[in-house]
């Protein structure tokens, strides 16, 4: 099974639509919330180095935000 990592905020409608489109896939994923959390924030910059919400990781590696994701999906049928 895939380790699936998603930094996002509560109000982001991307991170909603990518988080949709991991539940349709019955992929289980991990969220973290950089909303209230600098720290958090900063270690998302520093890991995709990327400002903007979602940014997520397949395995450790970054695959970007949801259209990135969505591309993805579409080439390999997560």
């Amino acid at each position: 099974m895939k380790n699936i990592q998603i930094y996002s905020t509560q109000q982001c409608p991307y991170c909603v639509r990518a988080k949709a489109l991991l539940q349709a896939k019955g992929l289980p994923y991990d969220e973290i919330d950089v909303s209230a959390d600098m720290d958090i924030m900063q270690e998302m910059i520093q890991r995709s180095g990327n400002r903007s919400v979602p940014q997520i990781f397949i395995d450790g590696e970054a695959v970007g935000g949801f259209q990135e994701l969505s591309q993805l999906n579409a080439k390999c049928n997560l």
